[in-house]
């Protein structure tokens, strides 16, 4: 397996690390939300406010990096990704407190939704509650087969999933799928989050080699395989499009397009074509 050299974040809840233009964000805490104090497969990486800040950093770290293109989401251990927010922490602080920590998820998971770069979540165990809300705000969810189910459960604990939950999952699956699953409080297989376009792939393997399946995918879209700039602009048009009425979505593309047109990689990947070569591309 590739070598991941992880540097902890400042609450040493999330590690980061970057290898040939990918930057990958681990999750990694107990079931209380504390840091990791020694090697523990089965950790639940339940978030804190801690986490959600570090998760943060992270996000504006591979953001700013210049030489990363594509960023990994993933879960610390084999079992969760995110067993979601930490319950002892919700049952011991105040409803103000409470409000903002939903806030200030929101805004974290909105600047990884936002980031011109692709995310891809790499599901490496259960994603339930607001881990499920976390992976929900990247690009592509790829899930390890058979090592968990994902749900949004909250109504069991008689509140909603106010991190994004509601509004990412209603606008994945559809209206009715979503408040059923939310009402229910059912868990879903990854094969059924795969059937209702929740999930994008479901791929074999034990843990190890899944990271390192996930990393060798996640190439694809790092220099000189793709025009980095081209990639961000579908992105952003895929984000913001469909929440503008259609013809102002087809003013955006035309935007987009015309940005890409005065591009260096899309002179490259034109001349490439016509050569018969392939393109080499530079995110210029």
């Amino acid at each position: 397996m590739s070598d991941l050299n992880f540097e902890a974040m400042p609450n040493k809840l999330v590690n980061y690390a970057t290898l040939d233009g990918i930057a990958v964000i681990e999750l990694a805490s107990d079931a209380a939300g504390a840091a990791l104090t020694e090697a523990n497969d089965r950790s639940p990486n339940t978030y804190t406010h801690g986490m959600m800040s570090d998760l943060d950093d992270a996000i504006i770290k591979a953001r700013f990096d210049d030489d990363v293109s594509c960023i990994v989401l993933t879960g610390n251990g084999s079992s969760f990704f995110s067993a979601g927010a930490s319950i002892q922490m919700l049952n011991s602080v105040s409803p103000g407190f409470k409000y903002n920590f939903c806030l200030h998820a929101n805004e974290t998971l909105s600047r990884l939704e936002q980031t011109s770069k692709l995310v891809v979540c790499a599901i490496n165990g259960h994603a339930v509650g607001g881990g499920l809300e976390i992976a929900m705000a990247a690009d592509i969810r790829i899930a390890r087969k058979n090592s968990g189910k994902v749900g949004l459960p909250e109504i069991n604990l008689g509140v909603l999933a106010g991190t994004g939950g509601t509004a990412r999952l209603t606008r994945l699956i559809g209206k009715a799928k979503a408040l059923e699953m939310m009402v229910t409080g059912e868990l879903m297989s990854f094969e059924d989050a795969h059937a209702h376009n929740l999930i994008n792939h479901i791929w074999e393997g034990d843990a190890a080699d899944f990271r390192q399946d996930i990393l060798d995918w996640c190439g694809q879209f790092t220099l000189p395989n793709k025009a980095t700039k081209a990639v961000g602009n579908i992105k952003r048009s895929c984000q913001t499009g469909p929440e503008i009425p259609f013809e102002y979505h087809l003013a955006l593309e035309r935007e987009l397009q015309a940005a890409l047109f005065n591009s260096s990689d899309a002179k490259e990947g034109i001349a490439a074509y016509v050569e018969k070569r392939v393109a080499n591309f530079t995110g210029q």
